[in-house]
């Protein structure tokens, strides 16, 4: 393929070297036979002379400037392309138009895209397949190890309490209290590194769950799960609950709400729809960051259509709606 891109590329700017020399070589001879013609110049130059001079070779400029316009509008408009190119937000190609060289180009540059958003579809399955079976080991590590050492730990100082002297029973309470909150937080990161509610009651609870573990005095995280929703496969249940996480934690970090609505409900199309709408300053001009940048790529993963905006009344909008004909990688920014 590359053999046949590079030939085609060298095909591409000989013809187009050809194309802009005859251009300007018709504008030349034209100049050449004006000197035939019946306009002559005096020494000194007069000044009506001087005037249609100028007036001659402000013709020949702009017809150059318009020929050269021409032969170059379709490749301008593939350069446009190459630079609005983004593997994140696949779908997009070079209108080809017109025929030879250029519009080969345009299509062997929709080939290569083609090629390269499959590969990068693969390559990212693989990618979130290893940070899944990373972040399941990691968490049975927290709870198997770690968990049940500060366990242990929590039931000595337990019995040392028990047997100390009074003045010291407050400082061994302290520690206690300080050992279980230690033990609370590995059990919390270790949830949200392996979502088992997920593998063992389903989306559905786990979303609720989700949204019970954001909720704080500040911030109220609302679930609405519609009923009679379609089955969905287990990757693409695991998408949906990671954008859910994802949207979750950048309103708990950034966006200074009070208000979340988590929603699940059936598409027209027959597929689902997830939606985190917050009502706090919204999402602005701020830079993409690896998290939305981790939505966009797991939303591919299934094909999904993810959208990332401003709310129609303030706060930030995140979109996942799914497809139940198979995959269609798009997403919008």
């Amino acid at each position: 393929m590359s053999g046949v891109a590079g030939e085609q590329e060298e095909r591409t700017v000989v013809s187009l070297y050809w194309r802009l020399f005859l251009l300007n070589a018709s504008v030349l001879v034209v100049a050449v036979l004006l000197l035939f013609g019946p306009v002559t110049v005096s020494t000194p130059v007069l000044l009506g002379e001087a005037v249609v001079l100028l007036a001659g070779l402000l013709v020949l400029l702009v017809a150059n400037a318009a020929l050269l316009r021409v032969g170059l509008a379709p490749l301008q408009r593939l350069t446009r392309a190459m630079r609005a190119a983004d593997l994140l937000r696949p779908g997009r190609r070079a209108a080809v138009t017109g025929h030879g060289e250029i519009a080969d180009l345009t299509r062997t540059f929709n080939t290569m895209l083609d090629r390269l958003e499959a590969e990068r579809a693969t390559s990212t399955a693989r990618v979130l397949s290893a940070q899944e079976a990373e972040r399941r080991r990691i968490a049975r590590e927290l709870h198997d190890e770690v968990g049940q050492t500060l366990t242990a730990v929590l039931l000595q100082l337990k019995h040392t309490a028990d047997h100390a002297p009074a003045a010291l029973r407050p400082e061994l309470h302290q520690a206690q209290e300080t050992t279980r909150a230690g033990l609370d937080e590995i059990r919390r990161i270790a949830r949200r590194l392996r979502p088992g509610v997920l593998e063992e009651l389903g989306l559905h609870s786990a979303l609720r769950s989700l949204a019970s573990e954001f909720s704080t005095r500040g911030l109220t995280v609302r679930p609405r799960i519609d009923a009679g929703l379609p089955k969905l496969g287990p990757e693409t249940e695991l998408v949906l609950y990671r954008v859910a996480q994802e949207g979750l934690t950048n309103t708990a970090r950034h966006a200074d709400a009070t208000r979340v609505e988590l929603r699940l409900r059936a598409l027209p199309h027959g597929g689902v729809g997830l939606l985190v709408r917050d009502d706090g300053r919204g999402i602005g001009t701020a830079p993409e960051g690896a998290g939305l940048r981790g939505m966009r790529e797991r939303a591919l993963l299934i094909g999904a259509d993810l959208t990332v905006g401003d709310g129609a009344e303030g706060g930030t909008e995140v979109r996942l709606d799914t497809t139940s004909d198979g995959p269609s990688p798009r997403t919008k920014p």
